[in-house]
């Protein structure tokens, strides 16, 4: 890719963290391509590519079936936001807190150097020549193991409070120490982080958790006053003794896994990060006599709403972290047909791991851990022998024989016209409540004249299009059955 560059009259440098863990002897996961050509020059010259990205203007290229992100030098001048709109001249954008929005500003290969976070990350490689080039003392650097910011650390950080989560992990993942001055701002820097857009810290939350070292970068977020923007509940959790236990050895197993290059769920980590808070809340509302199963949901929703304010879990992430917590009471059934059904749940093995995790950590009894390891293990034979005899005093529910539905005569049912129309509506809203707001637009639709609401999507989150200051959207989609015309649907919408 660089020599295709290189042919076409243009420098191009293998840039960033594979330069670092090549010198460093590591096997680099990815291959970054800092180069002088424009995106849309790149992606004229390389043949499987694409242009990505608005706040920075990237090329996303195959090559040996892997992605590599190829952008171009970037300048290094200063951004002043208007006090209006934010916008600066060049094309610039900053926020009020000076995070820096877009940034399509080209450059030199010294200025794009200047641009890069860390003196280890700015280490130019040229495999037409073989050489390295280093502007900021990075190879003196990765000698001395110690993780420096390139320039004022405060603007920097400032500028974009990322960098500051990347400093822990880089740190605690090559096991550097972060420089004095660099480190000396973080603390009292560390509420920028709320700034960030939740999908974004998300994504490097699970590079956090994912990096192999994921005890001892918790451990260190912790330290430099960082996991309130992330895990708000980790201090509540962490002290608490069982709690403590609990997570160090999630977070233990995962570094082994991903040592031993075994997948790993982050699902099953995020749930296990948050378990003690929803058992907490759980206990909580038992107390109030709520019922057991009810007061777990409630624990569950509870939990996942405080910490989803904080870093975006996807929902396909929540939807297992729920089924692993809820199926942890059902493990305690061994009478009966329960165990028999719960072989068939999908989640099994994986709530069944996290029960293993419980009675590891001193939480839950071990022999009911190896009782269901036999009972999964088993043959019918051998499972109908383990089953437990009914406790006292529960009987088998008799199963109530439902009355048929009685349906109002053909005449008496709403009339509808003969012809309906299927239209899908989408709705969001991103100020004030906006999650109570597509609730109640969702609700008017089920109301509109001759109009039926056949289904509902549940909410889901998006980014802002255009100005990306602005808060994220609650949004859905309703499915409608309607005799109104497009034109009426436009005028009561």
């Amino acid at each position: 890719m660089c020599e295709t560059l290189a042919g076409h009259g243009h420098q191009a440098y293998v840039v960033g963290g594979a330069v670092r863990d090549l010198m460093l002897g590591v096997q680099p996961k990815d291959f970054d391509v800092a180069t002088d050509a424009t995106p849309e020059d790149v992606h004229r010259l390389i043949r499987r590519s694409r242009l990505i990205g608005r706040r920075f203007k990237l090329v996303h290229a195959v090559f040996n079936a892997e992605i590599v992100e190829v952008s171009t030098f970037r300048a290094v001048n200063v951004a002043i936001a208007d006090d209006a709109t934010g916008e600066t001249d060049g094309g610039r954008l900053v926020d009020a807190h000076g995070r820096l929005l877009r940034d399509n500003i080209y450059g030199t290969r010294e200025q794009d150097a200047a641009r890069r976070d860390f003196t280890i990350n700015a280490l130019y490689y040229d495999p037409v020549s073989e050489t390295v080039l280093d502007y900021h003392q990075g190879v003196r650097d990765l000698k001395r193991r110690t993780l420096r910011i390139i320039g004022d650390p405060r603007a920097r950080f400032r500028e974009d409070p990322v960098r500051m989560l990347r400093a822990v992990r880089l740190a605690a993942k090559l096991d550097f120490q972060i420089a004095p001055k660099t480190r000396a701002p973080i603390r009292e820097m560390a509420d920028l982080i709320g700034n960030v857009p939740s999908a974004r810290l998300f994504d490097e939350m699970l590079k956090l958790l994912l990096s192999g070292h994921a005890s001892a970068c918790l451990h260190r977020l912790r330290t430099e006053g960082l996991h309130h923007g992330l895990l708000p509940l980790l201090d509540v959790i962490l002290e608490q003794p069982l709690g403590a236990k609990f997570v160090n050895l999630a977070l233990a197993q995962t570094d082994q896994r991903i040592r031993e290059d075994k997948p790993v769920s982050p699902a099953f980590l995020f749930a296990a990060l948050l378990w003690h808070q929803v058992a907490a809340q759980w206990k909580v509302r038992e107390a109030k006599r709520q019922g057991r199963i009810a007061a777990l949901y409630e624990a569950m929703d509870e939990v996942l709403d405080r910490q989803t304010d904080a870093i975006a879990i996807p929902r396909r992430l929540t939807a297992t972290m729920k089924e692993i917590w809820s199926l942890q009471p059902r493990f305690e059934s061994r009478s009966g047909k329960r165990p028999f059904a719960l072989l068939e749940h999908p989640r099994l093995r994986a709530a069944y791991d996290f029960l293993v995790l419980r009675a590891e950590s001193g939480e839950a009894d071990r022999e009911l851990v190896e009782w269901w390891r036999r009972f999964i293990a088993g043959t019918p034979e051998e499972r109908a022998r383990l089953l437990l005899p009914a406790p006292k005093g529960e009987t088998p529910r008799r199963r109530r024989r439902r009355r048929p539905k009685t349906r109002p005569p053909r005449d008496r049912r709403r009339p509808w016209p003969t012809e309906v129309a299927r239209a899908f509506v989408g709705l969001g809203a991103n100020l004030g409540d906006p999650a109570r707001q597509v609730a109640a637009a969702l609700d008017a639709l089920g109301r509109l004249p001759r109009t039926r609401l056949v289904r509902a999507s549940s909410l889901y989150r998006s980014a802002p299009v255009g100005n990306e200051a602005q808060p994220e959207f609650v949004n859905a989609v309703a499915a409608l059955q309607t005799g109104l015309s497009r034109a009426s649907c436009s005028q009561h919408a």
